[in-house]
């Protein structure tokens, strides 16, 4: 059963037979019929409807979408658990979050696991935060850090406004990230007025562009800590910021983590600070 639902999530993912059979290594019509073989497991309702435009998934076809992508997600989990009982560094572990987490947040601690673990494998992805979300829910990842109410805390982020020093902020337009990310969110909900002249997925792109005179920016104050304390960039006052940022660590549950990505849980929630009290002139982000 569960190859039968990898192939049918594949024409789901991929849009025709063609490129799933070739994605599956398979022929088109061995697809074909292990997609029929699933058809009539589930009471002979059709799963896609086949035109010139490809393969579209039928009302039936997308009630069992989510269904069967969470039966693969949860086997493939299981298979790899298995694989890692014996040796902890026999094992992997996929953890992914935005441009701050991944830049300043978790290097250290990665760093860390990966001296106790030296043979556990770890892939860190770096994406906006809806694909980050999107890949996780999608079993990319075994954990992700996240903003908002979701997960286990992790930690709480300052997000402020900063400016090259010496230049007047209200006549600098912002230098901003580009739509997906957590801060971006923030920039639109608090400074919905906000002139933007400039989209940068790199933090230190944004950051040497504020350095040059270009803008100012709003940003999680761990990218900026060493800016500050150099004179580099300075804070901006305002009555918007700081925002605190909640961080949630998401996983499927620690149950169903396998040994890898249960230890590295342990040592994020271990190494991460106790949470920030709201400053007194800041805002609290709603989560």
């Amino acid at each position: 059963m569960i190859d039968l639902l990898r192939h049918f999530l594949l024409v789901a993912d991929h849009g025709t037979f063609t490129a799933a059979a070739r994605h599956a290594h398979l022929s088109q019509p061995a697809l074909t019929s292990s997609v029929r073989r699933l058809e009539e497991s589930v009471g002979g309702s059709r799963l896609f409807d086949r035109g010139r435009q490809g393969a579209a998934l039928t009302e039936a076809g997308r009630a069992l979408l989510p269904h069967a992508r969470a039966a693969v997600v949860a086997v493939d989990e299981g298979v790899r658990a298995i694989a890692a009982l014996e040796k902890l560094e026999a094992g992997e572990v996929r953890i992914g979050g935005g441009s701050t987490a991944c830049t300043y947040l978790l290097p250290p601690i990665l760093s860390v696991f990966r001296r106790k673990n030296p043979k556990v494998a770890i892939y860190l992805r770096e994406m906006p935060e809806l694909q980050v979300v999107d890949t996780f829910e999608a079993g990319g990842l075994d954990l992700a850090v996240v903003t908002g109410a979701a997960g286990e805390s992790f930690r709480d982020e300052d997000v402020i406004l900063v400016a090259p020093k010496g230049a007047d902020p209200n006549a600098l337009p912002f230098i901003t990230f580009p739509t997906g990310s957590a801060v971006r969110e923030l920039l639109d909900r608090y400074f919905p007025s906000a002139e933007i002249t400039m989209e940068l997925a790199s933090i230190s792109s944004a950051k040497g562009s504020v350095r040059a005179g270009l803008g100012k920016m709003l940003v999680s104050k761990s990218a900026v800590r060493t800016d500050l304390e150099l004179g580099r960039l300075v804070e901006v006052p305002d009555s918007r910021t700081p925002i605190k940022r909640r961080l949630g660590l998401l996983h499927r549950g620690v149950e169903r983590l396998s040994p890898a990505a249960a230890a590295l849980r342990v040592l994020l929630l271990e190494n991460a600070p106790p949470r920030q009290r709201a400053s007194t002139r800041g805002r609290k982000e709603k989560t």
